[in-house]
């Protein structure tokens, strides 16, 4: 393949390999869909397939020249998550959402860099880069997962805060230790190396800010669709391209844009409009990604790559859990939001890029491992964490508050009994006494519940009062 792309004009080249990319990504969804794995896993693992550790399929120039499709990708998930920061919904859950996000994250990094440092005896750089992006939760597969099975609701609308907000600590977090290494390199740390990048993210949210408003003033009610869609990313690409140019992640910039734009206009067609445009954005992403992971690495990860995996874990549950009930959050909440913050793609991938540049090559191979194949491995677990099936067929039922209060009647199917979320919703739905229960357990039940008009979560079918 790269001896048939060798023959091409540089141009023709970039083209046929951006349509293998996406080629590779759409066939290995379909067999990740199979499996209900979420589409995230499917894109890094076609990734790896196309990259130079199996097929060898894209030459190694061109996915070096690819970096600029990170700061690209964060620049648009950062503004979708910007419009879940809508200021009734602050008002109403801000101090809460604060402390529970400063609680996991901060415990999911400590006990990451605790655990590498003094166990394993790895250099305080390695330890401290690890940690900080240890904080990070995934913005791109909780959007990309969410919007593929429309899950909404309470618990849906306090876990997209909470992945906001995780990413603002771990871009601060990361601010400060990237400024520690690099003091450390040059033999010693000054008060400017972690000030200098502090302020930069502080300008950063300034400026999203700034360009919020203006957009608001710039897309008057007679511009066309696609005039508002054009401005909206030539925004974009430009707080990207201003953040690079000063050594400093989109994703705070463009967050903020997207909540200041959501709070001056309450304009949501537009985020709709941007939705549509990424899907192959974010496929380019999470490919190139895959394709940045070698395999050899892996053999060397072992036991650390372990222990990130699982200490990350606890760190994570046991930050919300601790903190969910000093807040008084709703049981649900308590006990399955950390389970909902285990994904870990976007971001923190984009940052170990990042982490890569300060670290020798060695310990930064090894950290992109670790980071990759966790991130895979996470988007496994976040599912079978929930019911063994499907993480949003649970996540959908329990997040929706008015669930129980509008369902008159409640069909529980074999197949959600077999994977042990039947006594779970049995259990909710006593407490909450809907009219009727029934158990489904021959296909006319089924086919006469859809017939009638019911509503259907995956394997769960309701029907809700007129």
């Amino acid at each position: 393949m790269q001896n048939f792309l060798g023959q091409l004009s540089e141009g023709t080249e970039v083209l046929m390999v951006l349509s293998i990319i996406l080629f590779a990504g759409f066939i290995m969804t379909r067999l990740t869909n199979t499996l209900n794995l979420p589409k995230v896993s499917g894109y890094i693992l076609a990734g790896i397939l196309i990259g130079p550790c199996c097929l060898n399929f894209i030459p190694v120039a061109i996915i070096g020249h690819m970096g600029f499709v990170s700061d690209l990708a964060l620049a648009f998930i950062a503004f979708g998550v910007g419009k879940f920061f809508k200021k009734e919904v602050l008002l109403r859950t801000g101090k809460k959402v604060i402390i529970i996000t400063m609680f996991e994250a901060l415990m999911a990094g400590f006990l990451v860099t605790i655990f590498v440092k003094f166990v394993f005896n790895l250099d305080w750089e390695f330890a401290l880069v690890l940690g900080a992006i240890a904080t990070a939760t995934a913005p791109a597969s909780t959007m990309m997962t969410i919007n593929q099975y429309k899950a909404k609701g309470e618990f849906v609308d306090t876990l997209l805060q909470i992945v906001a907000l995780d990413d603002v600590v771990c871009l601060f977090a990361f601010s400060i230790v990237s400024a520690i290494a690099n003091g450390r390199a040059a033999n010693g740390v000054n008060a400017n190396d972690i000030i200098i990048p502090l302020v930069f993210n502080f300008l950063a949210i300034l400026f999203g800010f700034f360009c919020g408003y203006f957009l608001s003033r710039l897309l008057i009610p007679s511009r066309s669709k696609d005039n508002r869609l054009i401005l909206a990313i030539a925004m974009l690409l430009g707080i990207s391209g201003i953040c690079a140019a000063v050594n400093i992640s989109p994703l705070l910039s463009c967050m903020v844009f997207g909540a200041a734009y959501i709070n001056l206009t309450e304009d949501k067609k537009l985020f709709r409009q941007i939705n549509n445009f990424t899907p192959p954005v974010m496929s380019i992403f999470f490919i190139v990604s895959g394709m940045n992971l070698d395999l050899k690495v892996l053999q060397t990860v072992g036991v650390i790559g372990v222990s990130y995996f699982v200490i990350r874990i606890i760190g994570k549950y046991l930050g919300t859990y601790i903190s969910c009930m000093v807040t008084g959050m709703s049981r649900e909440i308590r006990n399955y939001m950390g389970l909902a913050l285990i994904p870990q793609a976007g971001v923190a991938i984009g940052l170990v890029f990042l982490g890569q540049r300060l670290l020798p090559p060695e310990t930064g191979d090894l950290m992109l491992a670790i980071i990759l194949s966790s991130s895979v491995l996470y988007e496994t677990l976040n599912i079978t964490a929930y019911d063994g099936k499907r993480l949003v067929g649970c996540l959908r039922i329990l997040s929706d508050g008015y669930f129980f209060g509008t369902t008159t009647e409640l069909l529980i199917l074999p197949e959600y009994q077999k994977h042990g979320i039947g006594s779970r919703l049995l259990q909710l739905a006593r407490e909450n006494t809907p009219t009727m229960l029934y158990f489904g357990s021959q296909p006319g039940i089924k086919a006469f519940y859809e017939k009638n008009g019911c509503q259907k979560s995956l394997q769960s079918y309701i029907i809700e009062k007129k």
